[in-house]
């Protein structure tokens, strides 16, 4: 844990390479993301969800509706790399879609269910692959590097827990217990 609002848990490093323990132990995180966003929204009133988990940064409600739209593009991504040779994948800019219609509109428990049918599929897919699997490549034209999938399985186990450690934190500062 850190002080830094914006990276509670830490910036995401990856230490790779990955053995087959650092990747269930991934996996594992990827399986529990769903039920750690969900306890850290738990018993949260529309006021408590509309409120900037930091100054300057997005509302809980923004949060949540993040996590499964970042992690629909994970599944692409993670698609796109076992079927393709070292795809160019398609970035998206998250603030602009934490600005769009559906996510004021939108019931956080509609994206927790989402979350929570998407890692059951990509908790799926992770596990049935070889070991070799996770070396396949894709590019990330904002990082303007190649990843592994071992790397993107790393970020994506942080990503989730970053986003709860928001919640979690901006619960514990103002006292609204969990």
């Amino acid at each position: 844990m850190t002080d830094d609002l914006r990276f509670p848990i830490g910036e995401f490093r990856y230490q790779g390479p990955a053995t087959a323990a650092d990747r269930r132990h991934r996996i594992e995180q990827i399986e529990q993301a769903p039920a750690a966003l969900r306890a850290a929204v738990r018993g949260l009133t529309d006021a408590q969800l509309d409120t900037r988990y930091r100054p300057g940064g997005w509302t809980v409600r923004q949060v949540v509706h993040h996590v499964p739209d970042s992690h629909l593009n994970a599944m692409t991504r993670f698609k796109l790399a076992l079927t393709e040779d070292t795809p160019t994948i398609k970035p998206y800019d998250e603030a602009r879609w934490a600005e769009l219609g559906d996510v004021g509109a939108t019931p956080v428990e509609t994206s927790l269910r989402l979350l929570e049918a998407l890692h059951e599929r990509l908790v799926i897919l992770l596990r049935s692959l070889e070991p070799a699997q996770f070396q396949r490549t894709l590019f990330h034209p904002e990082r303007n590097a190649v990843m592994t999938l071992d790397e993107l399985l790393a970020l994506y186990a942080w990503h989730g827990r970053h986003h709860a450690a928001h919640i979690t934190g901006l619960r514990q500062r103002e006292g609204w217990g969990m």
